[in-house]
């Protein structure tokens, strides 16, 4: 499945991906699902949040995208709308915005909010 980013690629490198992020890296015995319950997220999030697929094998030394506590992640659905997201993360939609002011609403697509 292939993600959209409401932050660019070029962007997550930088100073306001490492708002929403922390960096993993793989070690020898490590599964999605462990990793994913050392930081209580979801296997299926960590999978799609990474451009892999659950059953992957991952490596020792690949580095893997992690939310940082207080980031709320939604991959988009179809059918979602401004309003329907910004409830889920019991918000106004304009407070949603501030912090994703590009959403198309395109299936798959990473909506990131973090409370302050």
């Amino acid at each position: 499945m292939c993600i959209f980013f409401i932050l660019e690629y070029s962007i997550l490198g930088g100073t306001m991906g490492d708002n929403y992020f922390n960096y993993y890296e793989v070690t020898e015995g490590d599964t999605l699902t462990k990793i994913a319950n050392n930081f209580n997220i979801s296997p299926k999030l960590l999978a799609e949040l990474n451009g892999i697929n659950i059953s992957d094998y991952i490596y020792p030394r690949e580095v893997l995208l992690i939310p940082k506590p207080g980031s709320t992640l939604y991959i988009t659905s179809s059918g979602d709308t401004i309003n329907s997201i910004a409830n889920g993360f019991k918000l106004k939609p304009d407070e949603l915005l501030k912090q994703n002011p590009n959403i198309y609403l395109q299936e798959g697509q990473l909506i990131i909010y973090k409370y302050i």
